[in-house]
């Protein structure tokens, strides 16, 4: 037996030295108490084969080699909750082992140069592309005179924003646009401010001379902000040299203007007038073209501005040259105006002037007033021929859509509201004021709910005989 056991170690080097070194172990775990003779084998019987316990040793040393292997790979992927091996070298789940890997350091967050205090990166504002806190405020970084790049020409340089000028073409493109939204707002300050962000250079000049063409085919009213326009911008936007040189064009350039505008010397002439009154340009402006003038319109021009200069006792300040038109002009002016204007119509009959001077007033939303005053004056005339010529211009106006049927009902419900104290100084009032409205609902000028809404005084039946002296309604 002895032989077999040597020359069967003899054949298996590998094999013994395991199992030594487990018979070794053995003998550690057991304080050294164990047996010491490491060449007792027993023999064992299986299938008719003889084997010793060392086969048994060398099958159970394999199986945990595979066990501490597996640990090791999982405590590197879960940092610690692996398996483990228990006593009897059986694998245990789900204890928490000490981390064996290397590989679980690069999760760790701690310093492991056993240097700082364990704070956060930049105080809490780190981060990528982040440079600190919001609000921080770094001191000016000095210039390295020694540094190979340094430039003595760019150490004192000033970066500016260059606007290119405007040239011709989006001259025009830029400027018309904001006069056109001046006309609607009327604000001048922000056509200067917008003007002073543009870099007009030797356009400048055309600003005025562009702003009056425009004016010349819009409305009086218009005509009116122009010159205000003018006499805003005139020392802070634009200097009188350039004001002058846009007058001079203007004038160059009436023969073509008068082609879609016929009246255009004559407007022009007054922008001159107003200028000169506003003294954005000087008085000797005038003077400076006698003899000098070939040019018709021009010279017409010329001529009406200064027939409106010596109208204005030499040069004085011309108020409202042209004019305030629209919500820009005083409630009670606007009231004497309408007045004038039916006075008129009933004295000439032309309801076409009458039209004309209500379009001119250019106040569509106040014609309510118009329609009021008118019945009035029906009211306090009491004469047949104004009965019938309100009627017939309210009629037109009703036609023409000039006053529209929200502006016309307005009227009348005005006239309803102030009949009792219109009965003060007219005791007909309630009488004349059914007729004209059932005359006005034939004619087409109101509707049948306006002409239901008609006030109707009570009236008295005298006491007659028989009655016992009752005052009956």
């Amino acid at each position: 037996m002895a032989t077999d056991c040597e020359a069967w170690l003899n054949a298996n080097p590998v094999e013994a030295e395991v199992l030594s070194d487990s018979f070794i172990s053995a003998e550690e775990d057991n304080g050294g108490t164990g047996v010491s003779n490491k060449n007792i084998i027993i023999n064992n019987e299986i299938n008719g084969n003889w084997l010793s316990s060392s086969s048994n040793n060398i099958h159970e040393a394999r199986l945990k080699a595979k066990a501490k292997r597996r640990l090791r790979k999982n405590s590197s992927r879960d940092s610690g909750r692996g398996d483990s091996l228990s006593d009897n070298g059986d694998v245990v789940r789900g204890t928490s082992m000490a981390p064996t890997s290397p590989k679980s350091k690069l999760l760790d967050r701690k310093s492991r140069m056993g240097k700082g205090r364990g704070l956060p990166k930049k105080g809490g504002a780190g981060g990528k592309g982040v440079w600190g806190r919001s609000g921080e405020v770094y001191e000016p970084v000095e210039v390295d005179k020694k540094d190979p790049n340094f430039d003595e020409d760019q150490e004192n340089c000033v970066y500016e924003t260059v606007v290119p000028p405007l040239d011709e073409r989006d001259f025009e493109k830029t400027v018309t646009p904001i006069v056109q939204e001046y006309f609607e707002h009327g604000d001048t300050n922000e056509v200067a401010e917008l003007l002073a962000e543009m870099n007009l250079g030797p356009m400048r000049s055309e600003v005025p001379s562009l702003a009056v063409s425009l004016a010349l085919e819009a409305k009086a009213s218009q005509r009116e902000l122009t010159s205000r326009l003018l006499v805003d911008l005139c020392g802070n936007v634009l200097s009188p040299s350039d004001m002058e040189v846009s007058f001079d064009k203007l004038l160059r350039d009436l023969p073509d203007l008068v082609l879609d505008t016929p009246g255009a010397p004559q407007m022009v002439g007054q922008f001159i007038a107003r200028a000169v009154s506003d003294q954005i340009l000087s008085k000797s402006y005038l003077e400076s073209y006698k003899g000098k003038v070939d040019c018709e319109h021009a010279r017409a021009a010329l001529d009406r501005a200064a027939v409106l200069l010596k109208m204005s006792m030499g040069g004085l300040r011309i108020d409202n040259h042209w004019g305030t038109g629209g919500g820009q002009r005083p409630v009670i002016q606007l009231i004497k105006e309408m007045n004038l204007l039916l006075k008129e119509y009933i004295l000439s009959g032309d309801s076409k002037e009458a039209e004309r001077c209500l379009r001119d007033l250019e106040v569509p939303h106040f014609h309510h007033e118009f329609v009021y005053e008118a019945v009035v004056m029906v009211l306090e005339s009491r004469g047949e021929k104004t009965f019938k010529m309100v009627l017939q211009l309210l009629k037109s106006l009703s036609l023409s859509s000039i006053i529209t049927m929200d502006q016309m009902r307005r009227g009348y419900e005005r006239v309803y509201m102030d009949i009792e104290e219109i009965n003060i100084d007219v005791p007909l009032a309630y009488f004349i004021l059914e007729q004209f409205v059932d005359k006005s609902f034939r004619m087409g000028i109101i509707s049948v709910k306006l002409r239901d809404q008609c006030p109707r005084r009570n009236r008295k039946r005298l006491v007659s005989e028989g009655d016992c002296g009752v005052v009956k309604f």
